[in-house]
């Protein structure tokens, strides 16, 4: 086995994809010095300043040139240091790259992915602690993937570097430094829209994304002490959404709650609930409970943001609802 991070398990897979791929490109500001979370650390040296190019501090100018760049025969890999910025991209992200396929009657294709960084409890403020994912599912001609640990990374991040569409893969800031072992052989590529069991159980499912994957995992170990036996599923891309796997383990449990780290309001939790609930209505047993944050603004005081995170607890109290 072999330890590594989240955050140089990023920077391995884009090294894995340059070698085998020339057309692979790296955009972004301050890439080629390895970036705030050294997520693209020994790209710049390996690959040359060509491929590796730092940008100015224009979110709309870096997605609008990955844009031409794709539709030019390359395979862009770009970089939004926070997803808090992606507002400045929206536009070239949204009504550039979505549409690009359709609106051309498929004779164009952007083959490029947005690697952005989410979530909160880093004391970073309003401003730099969202968990926008949301904003981008609803975007029909975009993928959305959320690599929940480096395993998923090494699985998913190449399978989105080889897409013909736009993929966007949101990415956790509070994930790039955790350690975790890896096989020696490595990760094989899994295709995009597949979800994983991760625990099987029988008396309720736990769809959880990204860091809540982890939370829901502590919170199953908690449960199995007090004898209910939960399922945990992470379905990895929320564009495409794998609902067989999910439905299936619901019919068996008869129970589902939804976490994630953003707000209830809105959140992908509902349209997961949702599509849930139309195709296992009759075999629910209970309404679907989902755990998010509060509607509110991050806080910057250290206090507040921890009381403000949804976690294990959370997840506790919502089995607890499932089942009473």
């Amino acid at each position: 086995m072999v330890r590594t991070t989240y955050a140089a398990t990023v920077a391995a897979t884009l090294a894995a994809a340059m070698r085998a791929d020339e057309r692979v490109v790296v955009f972004g500001e301050d890439v080629a010095l390895g970036g705030p979370y050294l997520t693209t650390k020994g790209l710049a040296e390996a690959f040359g300043t060509a491929r590796v190019v730092n940008t100015p501090i224009s979110e709309a100018a870096i997605c609008g040139a990955a844009i031409g760049a794709a539709q030019s025969g390359l395979r862009p890999v770009v970089e939004i240091m926070f997803v808090d910025f992606i507002g400045l991209a929206l536009d070239q992200l949204v009504n550039g790259a979505a549409k690009a396929h359709f609106m051309s009657g498929g004779q164009l294709r952007v083959p490029m992915v947005l690697r952005t960084q989410g979530g909160a409890g880093q004391r970073g403020g309003a401003q730099h602690s969202q968990s926008l994912e949301s904003w981008l599912v609803h975007v029909p001609g975009l993928k959305v993937v959320m690599p929940s640990s480096a395993r998923e990374v090494a699985a998913l991040l190449p399978s989105a570097i080889a897409d013909d569409s736009p993929v966007v893969v949101v990415e956790s800031k509070t994930l790039y430094f955790r350690h975790e072992d890896l096989p020696d052989e490595g990760v094989a590529p899994e295709p995009l829209g597949t979800a994983r069991v991760l625990r099987q159980g029988r008396d309720v499912t736990i769809v959880a994304t990204s860091r809540m994957v982890h939370e829901a995992l502590e919170a199953a170990r908690q449960l199995a002490m007090r004898g209910i036996d939960a399922e945990v599923i992470d379905p990895r891309t929320l564009v495409p959404l794998d609902l067989a796997t999910i439905a299936a383990s619901v019919v068996r449990t008869g129970r589902l709650v939804v976490a994630h780290e953003a707000v209830c309001h809105g959140g992908v939790g509902a349209e997961i609930a949702a599509q849930v609930q139309a195709a296992c209505f009759y075999d629910l047993d209970a309404p679907v409970v989902r755990v998010g944050a509060p509607f509110t603004p991050v806080p910057l005081s250290p206090m507040l943001e921890d009381a403000y995170l949804p976690g294990t607890a959370e997840i506790l109290d919502a089995v607890d609802a499932a089942l009473d």
